[in-house]
């Protein structure tokens, strides 16, 4: 009788787009709040093996992140048309394999902070970690009983601004330069992913899950316009009062232009669904402007 178990390589597809490396502008988008931290801390540019670190790191924490969420949402996704034919909805991967996959990458993140970042900083960083741990679990479940679930989103990235931070300095003492940056993170996070959801609107009303696209209604575009400006503001501050050089400004209002463009253009009446996803590939496009800036005015690339 003919075998139907998958081969190799679709099982190692099933498993990449669990992952979602399959879709690299996630992972990107997740690591550019990490450099805006490496980059505005005290010591800057940090070395480079602290850069590999944190970027193998963040890989990890985000493959778990997007893992957690198909369990979750494995009953969900089915009905979404941006989603069925992930691994999980689509039956090409099963639950058992996806947890091992998820345990795989908490492993993974753990040994980065046991044995890949400085040891002075490793008991904050565990801390830190340890602390982000609930809320990236949890946060697929936000869209069953909270009206804002991008919020708790928002407050993952967060972690993703403190861990560098306190992995290159040792410490959370970084004053208001740190607060604006951990602000602008959430904010910018917080517009990006509304918009992400605007895309599922009329899905997410038929199932009966929750999203800031569908709690602010008419006044999303206006919401994620006052992030996306708050961001580049509070990104202005932490580089001032970091002593920025001079070519960070010029990438800097380009940039923020950008941001602006992308979120006057959300008034657009009934945009076709790929534009959400083109909305978000250039956040990452425009994330890294930001921190292509701040290398430039911070001296260049990671110290040998």
């Amino acid at each position: 009788m003919a075998s139907h178990r998958p081969g190799l390589p679709t099982l190692l597809q099933g498993w990449l787009g669990l992952l979602r490396w399959d879709k690299p502008s996630g992972r990107l988008i997740l690591l550019i709040p990490a450099g805006w931290s490496l980059w505005l801390q005290p010591t800057a540019p940090p070395p480079a093996p602290l850069v590999g670190w944190i970027v193998l790191g963040g890989l990890a924490v985000s493959g778990a992140g997007c893992v957690a969420n198909d369990l979750w949402d494995r009953r969900i996704d089915p009905q979404v048309e941006r989603t069925r034919q992930r691994p999980l909805a689509s039956g090409r991967i099963g639950v058992a394999a996806a947890f091992v996959l998820l345990a795989l990458c908490l492993l993974a993140a753990l040994a980065v902070v046991l044995w890949g970042l400085p040891s002075g900083s490793r008991g904050l960083c565990l801390a830190l970690a340890l602390a982000a741990l609930p809320p990236v679990l949890l946060y697929p479940s936000a869209k069953r009983w909270f009206g804002y679930p991008q919020a708790v989103l928002a407050l993952c990235w967060g972690f993703a601004v403190l861990i560098p931070w306190a992995a290159a300095s040792g410490s959370l003492q970084g004053g208001l330069p740190l607060l604006a940056l951990w602000l602008a993170t959430l904010l910018w996070t917080f517009g990006f992913d509304t918009v992400y959801a605007m895309a599922d609107r009329a899905d997410d009303r038929r199932v009966g899950v929750r999203s800031s696209a569908l709690s602010l209604g008419d006044a999303a575009p206006t919401a994620v316009a006052l992030c996306y400006g708050s961001t580049a503001l509070l990104l202005a501050l932490a580089a001032a009062l970091q002593g920025v050089g001079a070519a960070f400004w010029p990438l800097w209002l380009l940039a923020s232009a950008g941001l602006l463009r992308e979120a006057w253009l959300l008034r657009r009446p009934d945009p076709p669904r790929p534009a959400f996803g083109l909305h978000f590939q250039h956040q990452v496009q425009l994330g890294s402007l930001l921190l292509l800036a701040l290398l430039i005015g911070r001296g260049g690339g990671a110290l040998p």
